[in-house]
């Protein structure tokens, strides 16, 4: 009986996360000592918060993989509606604070939240439970695409507003693909792509900090001091690693050169300390998630848990890979997070949540 229950567990899965938060931990307080020093006159100072933050986490994966994840179909639509509230919440300033020129995180305390984080996972629940309920329905436009427009509808123009053009694009990404992989048609998928782009232009186009961004992305060195200069930064940071890797704590771009070397370019800070070995190792792990994720969704016997599994593990995939690319500069700058490993709260407990998720489906599809 004890095998039994111990051969329910994706034990590739669980040591993997294991791994990359255990990484997470000791390059976001290898990336930060000097900065909390100056700022908080404790070295220690993210250490701390990015270990609390990983103990919530770990228990918010221990409650969700000994429940059900049919539960989560009984009680999507309330958790949409609680969602939605907390994004339009974030817009008063009485209870959020400004970042950076946006507005993204709820304050209570001395902790912050990030609601756009939560409607992650919210719109990943509801559109596999769409699937389910709509499945015979998904090939016509009204009945079965429709709805799914319109909720993500209703997640992206807050998130879009916030600003956080980065994750309303991780939102729209994965829907998107979800309902692909389910069987949507493709002239659907291509139309809704095409009405999109306008939009995405027009986004860009009317925000000056989003255009400097797609010309740090194009031509960084016209402007080498100015819009180019976090990526070339993350450039140098690379190329100081070489193969091998300048040593743990050895990095001297995080030392002010490297704007968010704790954060959305951790991976750069890594590249310098641990090299081409310690960057490989990263995009391996990923992979190892991804793979796993997707066995969890094919092995699960119910249609919520296949669409449940393949959604949550796009999320956090996309988004890992988006991340690395931001920094390898192969992509534009985007504001989002290397899940596991960059500094975050709001980022790491969402995450974890949705690896226990992943668990139990795992674990229910081995029962059956």
């Amino acid at each position: 009986m004890k095998k039994s229950r111990q051969a329910t567990c994706d034990s590739i899965l669980c040591i993997t996360v294991a791994i990359l938060v255990l990484i997470g931990i000791v390059m976001v307080f290898s990336s930060s000592a000097a900065y909390t020093v100056r700022e908080h006159n404790d070295s220690y100072y993210f250490l701390k918060r990015q270990v609390l933050w990983c103990a919530l986490g770990t228990g918010l994966l221990l409650i969700a993989k000994n429940i059900d994840y049919h539960r989560l179909h009984q009680y999507t639509y309330p958790i949409m509606i609680f969602t939605f509230l907390l994004l339009i919440i974030v817009t008063f300033p009485e209870f959020s604070k400004k970042v950076g020129g946006a507005r993204r995180w709820l304050t209570l305390g001395g902790f912050s939240f990030q609601p756009s984080e939560l409607a992650k996972f919210t719109l990943v629940l509801f559109i596999a439970k769409s699937l389910v309920k709509r499945a015979d329905k998904l090939r016509n436009f009204a009945y079965g695409y429709l709805p799914n427009l319109i909720v993500l509808g209703f997640f992206f123009i807050p998130i879009l507003f916030q600003p956080d053009f980065g994750t309303a694009m991780i939102i729209c990404a994965v829907t998107f693909a979800m309902l692909f992989i389910a069987g949507l048609r493709k002239k659907f998928l291509l139309l809704s792509i095409l009405a999109i782009v306008p939009f995405i232009a027009s986004a860009i186009m009317t925000a000056e900090y989003r255009k400097n961004r797609i010309m740090a992305f194009l031509k960084p060195w016209e402007d080498p001091s100015g819009i180019g200069y976090q990526v070339i930064q993350s450039f140098y940071a690379f190329g100081r690693g070489g193969f091998w890797g300048t040593g743990l704590g050895q990095s001297s771009q995080k030392l002010s050169r490297l704007p968010e070397a704790h954060t959305d370019f951790i991976f750069s800070v890594i590249g310098e300390e641990l090299g081409f070995i310690g960057t490989t190792t990263i995009v391996i792990l990923f992979s190892i998630f991804i793979w796993r994720g997707f066995i969890t969704a094919y092995r699960s016997k119910d249609p919520f848990g296949t669409h449940l599994a393949t959604g949550l593990t796009l999320l956090i995939g996309l988004q890992a890979f988006i991340n690395l690319g931001v920094a390898s500069g192969l992509l534009p700058t985007k504001g989002l997070t290397l899940p596991f490993i960059s500094m975050g709260g709001s980022s790491m407990l969402v995450t974890m949540l949705s690896v226990g998720v992943l668990i139990n489906i795992s674990k229910q599809a081995k029962k059956r």
